[in-house]
C-alpha cells in the first residue's frame, strides 16, 4: 500500500490495485482552488500511468463531496488579467478532460452535497455510487456565473434538455433524481455506501484490465471536441470577469442578496 499526502488531496494505492484519490478540505466542503485542481489533475495522471493501479476511486473527506469551486478564489481570479484568467480556467478544463478521458475505470463515491464543479467531477467519472443523502445543484447562475467547463460532461451524462433546465433554475435535486436522469448509477443508504463501493470494485477487479481500458478507449471517442472545450473556457472567463459575475460572488461572500434580486 502506497500513501501520499498533499494535504488538499490524499492519494493511496491499495494492494488490490485500487488507487484512491480523496478530496481533503472538509472544513470548506471540499471546495477547490488552483492548488487543489493541480493536485487532482496530477493524482489522476499519475494513477493512469501507474501499472499497479487498476481502478481509480474518487472520494471526499467529511460530510460533503464537494461544493465546487472556492468562491473566494474565483472572485480573486476575476481581478487578474485576461491571460491569467484564461490560464486558470484552462486548468479546470484540463482536470475535467483528464478525468473524463481516463482509460482506467473511475468510480465516484458521493455523500452529502455536490455543487457546481463538484457535479462536474461526478459527471466525468465512469461509475457513480451515491448515498441517499446526496444532493446536487448547478448553483452558478445564482452567483451570476455559468456552469461552463463542466457542461460538456454533464450533457453527456444527463442530456441537453435536463442540463438546460437545471443550469437555468439552479434547483437542487436529490440522489434518486440523479439516478433517474443518469448522473448516478446506484443510490444506497448512507451506511451502505462503503460496502456497495467495495462490491463494485470487486466486480471490476474480476474483469480483464486491458478489456476495461479498451471499453473506455472506445467510448472516449464521443464528441467532446477541443473546440467545445475551448469555448467553455472562454465563456467561463467572460462571465466570471463581468460585472454581474463579480456582483454575484461579492454577494455570496458578504452573505447578502445580489443586486438583481428586487428588494435586496
Amino acid at each position: 500500500m502506497t500513501l501520499h499526502n498533499e494535504s488538499a488531496v490524499l492519494t493511496e494505492v491499495a494492494a488490490n490495485g485500487v488507487g484512491k484519490i480523496t478530496l481533503n478540505r472538509p472544513e470548506i466542503h471540499n471546495a477547490f482552488d488552483e492548488v487543489m485542481i493541480a493536485s487532482l489533475t496530477n493524482a489522476i495522471t499519475q494513477m493512469e500511468q501507474d501499472p499497479l493501479v487498476k481502478i481509480i476511486l474518487l472520494q471526499s473527506a467529511g460530510k460533503n463531496f464537494s461544493a465546487g469551486a472556492d468562491i473566494a478564489w474565483m472572485k480573486k481570479m476575476a481581478h487578474f488579467s485576461m491571460e491569467e484568467n484564461l490560464h486558470d480556467a484552462g486548468l479546470l478544463s484540463v482536470l475535467m478532460s483528464t478525468l473524463y478521458n481516463c482509460q482506467k475505470p473511475t468510480i465516484a463515491k458521493v455523500q452529502g452535497a455536490a455543487f457546481g464543479g463538484g457535479v462536474g467531477l461526478v459527471a466525468c467519472c465512469h461509475i457513480v455510487i451515491a448515498a441517499s443523502n446526496a444532493t446536487f445543484c448547478f448553483s452558478e447562475v445564482k452567483l451570476g456565473l455559468i456552469p461552463a467547463t463542466i457542461s460538456p460532461y454533464v450533457i453527456q451524462a444527463i442530456g441537453p434538455r435536463l442540463a438546460r433546465a437545471y443550469f437555468l433554475t439552479a434547483l437542487p435535486f436529490h440522489a434518486h433524481d440523479a439516478k433517474e436522469m443518469g448522473l448516478c448509477h446506484e443510490v444506497v443508504a448512507v451506511e451502505e455506501l462503503e460496502n456497495r463501493t467495495e462490491h463494485i470494485i470487486a466486480s471490476l477487479l474480476r474483469s480483464g484490465p486491458q478489456a476495461l481500458k479498451a471499453v473506455n478507449a472506445l467510448l472516449n471517442k464521443l464528441p467532446v471536441t477541443p473546440e467545445i472545450i475551448n469555448l467553455t473556457v472562454q465563456k467561463l472567463v467572460e462571465v466570471r470577469t463581468s460585472k454581474e459575475g463579480q456582483e454575484g460572488l461579492s454577494a455570496f461572500l458578504e452573505k447578502r442578496s445580489p443586486n438583481w434580486i428586487q428588494g435586496s
